[in-house]
Formats: structure tokens, C-alpha cells, sequence
């Protein structure tokens, strides 16, 4: 057995996480889309920043959100989907309980990632609050994106 394989695997999945960390706190998510009308000339692009920022955090307090438990649940449904992967693939090279670990690594890396960009799209229910908090400022939002 080579003693250096486990240490491979915990730098695969260390490196696999810094990924994520690193995509996470790169993807702001959707926003939504001024129409450049009137108000947003008079006030310009840095007030409506902090507007749409005011307006997102009054949507967050108002809008119930599930996004830790969607993440959480594709996490473990990708750890034990890739569990079973690997300790079948283990099972054909003589190795199942190696490949069944590095299968729920996987698993769960891969599930977190979808976990991660599924729940970073807004409900419909959140971009009309958000939008409907714009409007009553005064802007026009023509759609997210």
C-alpha cells in the first residue's frame, strides 16, 4: 500500500476547497437592472448602488430564504452519491474502501459547488421586493442579471 496516497488525496481536497472558497467570495450573484430614467440620472450610479443595496437587505429581512439547507442537502446527497461511485469503481480495482472515500470527497466538493451556485440565483419572490423597493425610490428595473 503507498502511504503517500491519503496524503494526495487531502491536498486534492484541501486545493478543492480553497476552489470553492475562492468562487464563493467571487460570484456576487444577479442584480438587478436600472432603466437609465430620470431619478437615476439625477442621483447617479453610486447612490443607486447603496439604494439597491438598502433594497436587497430590506428584501433579506422580508423574504424567507432557504439557501443553508439547499446547500447543505446537495452537499450530502453529492457526498453519498460519490460514496457509492467510488466504492463501486473500488470494488472492480480491488480498492473500495480508498475509492469509497475519495468518492464521497468528490461527491460532496461537487455537491457544495451546485449547492453553492443554485442557491445564488434570488427567488422570484426576493426580486420582486427588490424591484418593488426600487420603484418606490423612484428607479425603473428592467430585469436581473
Amino acid at each position: 500500500m503507498n502511504t503517500s496516497q491519503p496524503e494526495s488525496v487531502l491536498k486534492s481536497l484541501w486545493a478543492g476547497f480553497m476552489l470553492v472558497g475562492m468562487l464563493a467570495v467571487g460570484c456576487s450573484g444577479p442584480h438587478p437592472i436600472l432603466y437609465p430614467n430620470d431619478h437615476l440620472q439625477e442621483v447617479g450610479q453610486a447612490q443607486a448602488d447603496q439604494d439597491i443595496a438598502q433594497c436587497r437587505e430590506f428584501a433579506s429581512n422580508h423574504v424567507a430564504s432557504h439557501t443553508g439547507e439547499t446547500i447543505a442537502g446537495s452537499t450530502a446527497v453529492g457526498a453519498g452519491g460519490g460514496e457509492v461511485i467510488g466504492a463501486v469503481g473500488g470494488a472492480i480495482t480491488g480498492s473500495a474502501g480508498t475509492n469509497a472515500a475519495i468518492g464521497a470527497a468528490t461527491g460532496a466538493t461537487a455537491g457544495l459547488l451546485h449547492g453553492l451556485f443554485h442557491s445564488s440565483t434570488p427567488s422570484r419572490a426576493y426580486r420582486r421586493f427588490v424591484d418593488r423597493c426600487l420603484e418606490e425610490r423612484g428607479y425603473e428595473s428592467m430585469g436581473w442579471e
